[in-house]
């Protein structure tokens, strides 16, 4: 994600400064596939070079260089899902660091349970039956995510819409599952936290599949992560994101408020049926 923010920041800066990718070739001494490399993210770069290419820029506040230099850190540090690269589908590598640097997370749950508001038991259950040892992995890091994501000093704030056939469907489990339904009532009333209900009268979703949106300072920076038992894809087009950031604005309107919802999850709690 240091690498993603950091190229961003650095295309943008480029061209508001009118300089072609040739241009900051020839001025940087570099090769032309180099300069597509770090504006791609596929290489971060050193704090020299960055402060190099904010001088080239015309880029002299001290806010603005500090920024500058701070992604360049960012961008080569070794974090704790570095080890998991040959391990997860890269989609799902991506989300996490994704994850990790994200301001706001949005949740449409119409089948399942966000994955950072399970409960060890529902992560376990509600894991795709892949072969064993990726079972198990997808597990450990889904629990890890929430380890490392909700005890942040400064986490994201989350806002999750789920769907009420989701909660009926654990209360009705074979094996029942009530640990996961009173993990949610401890989450919701955690600050950064915000869980919502759509009710059964609401009617039918306009989509089906689960998705999360992942928001940073920068609107244009925002993705979308759709995850299902056989693939995961992350979309960074701000053009295919704002339609999906429109339909959970129209999802949470239609929802239960945050004090209608806990109470809700309270009635199912005390009678499922």
């Amino acid at each position: 994600m240091g690498r993603r923010r950091l190229s961003h920041a650095l295309k943008q800066a480029r061209e508001a400064a009118g300089r072609t990718r040739g241009d900051v070739a020839k001025a940087m001494d570099w090769s032309l596939s180099k300069v597509i490399r770090i504006e791609t993210g596929t290489v971060g770069i050193s704090t020299i070079d960055a402060r190099a290419l904010a001088g080239l820029y015309g880029i002299t506040a001290p806010d603005r260089v500090e920024e500058l230099l701070s992604l360049a850190r960012n961008s080569r540090l070794r974090t704790w899902w570095s080890t998991l690269r040959d391990r997860v589908n890269p989609s799902y590598y991506a989300y996490i660091g994704l994850e990790d640097e994200s301001i706001e997370v949005l949740y449409f749950a119409p089948t399942t349970l966000p994955t950072l508001l399970q409960s060890p038991g529902y992560a376990s259950r509600s894991a795709p039956e892949l072969p064993t040892g990726d079972r198990d992995t997808r597990i450990g890091v889904r629990l890890r995510r929430q380890e490392e994501i909700l005890n942040k000093t400064r986490p994201p704030r989350i806002t999750a819409i789920i769907d009420e056939a989701v909660l009926h469907r654990i209360a009705h489990a074979p094996t029942r599952l009530p640990e996961e339904l009173t993990h949610l009532l401890s989450l919701s009333a955690v600050p950064h936290i915000t869980i919502q209900v759509l009710p059964f009268s609401a009617g039918p979703a306009p989509v089906v599949a689960p998705f999360a949106i992942l928001q940073f300072p920068d609107p244009d920076e925002d993705v979308m992560y759709v995850e299902n038992a056989v693939s995961d894809d992350v979309i960074d087009r701000p053009e295919e994101v704002a339609p999906y950031l429109d339909i959970f604005r129209e999802l949470r309107a239609k929802s239960l408020d945050p004090d209608e919802s806990l109470a809700r999850i309270k009635e199912i709690v005390a009678d499922p049926e």
